[in-house]
């Protein structure tokens, strides 16, 4: 693909996935005017709302995906780990505001989605094993209000990095759920 047109692609993606996220029956002419491209170029890449939709779920389970190897949580230190993880997942809630509840239904993101999840929570045994979390909350606790967490933090902090919204997820967590 030409740079251009990877560009194009990208900005189409990301405002895509704001413009969906602010009003899921925005138009795809709102979309192309949004990322400053004309609506056949959208047209010619997607036939549809629904084919542009996945496509943003797909970039954003790609750049999940990444903050995950990114992370390195099998083999990094875990307060290490932790927080490179948080500070990337709440980067990518910020870039991809899309509601995540419709993924289930794509056959191929549910899987992608599930590969994740076993990550983390395999993270989160090892961050429990090696002390960093507590072990006696109920089980699968915190792998269900990390993501509440990271997500309020890309909502409702705007005025923090991500590194700094962070720092406050983790802090929160560790205060609430570390070993003292």
């Amino acid at each position: 693909m030409r740079v251009d047109a990877t560009r194009n692609l990208e900005r189409v993606l990301s405002t895509g996935a704001r413009l969906l996220a602010d009003d899921p029956s925005v138009s795809m002419a709102a979309i192309a005017a949004g990322a400053g491209v004309d609506r056949r170029t959208v047209y010619r890449r997607f036939a549809s709302r629904e084919e542009l939709l996945a496509a943003v779920y797909q970039a954003r389970y790609d750049a999940v995906e990444e903050v995950v190897d990114a992370a390195r949580l099998r083999e990094a230190p875990v307060a290490v780990a932790l927080h490179r993880y948080v500070e990337g997942v709440i980067a990518v809630n910020r870039r991809w505001p899309v509601e995540t509840s419709r993924l289930l239904a794509e056959e191929t993101l549910r899987e992608r989605r599930r590969r994740l999840i076993d990550e983390v929570d395999r993270f989160l045994r090892r961050a429990t094993d090696e002390g960093l979390l507590r072990s006696d909350l109920p089980p699968g606790w915190l792998a269900a209000i990390l993501p509440s967490l990271m997500l309020h933090a890309a909502e409702n902090l705007p005025e923090l990095s991500a590194a700094q919204a962070a720092d406050v997820v983790v802090d929160t967590l560790l205060r609430g759920a570390g070993i003292s």
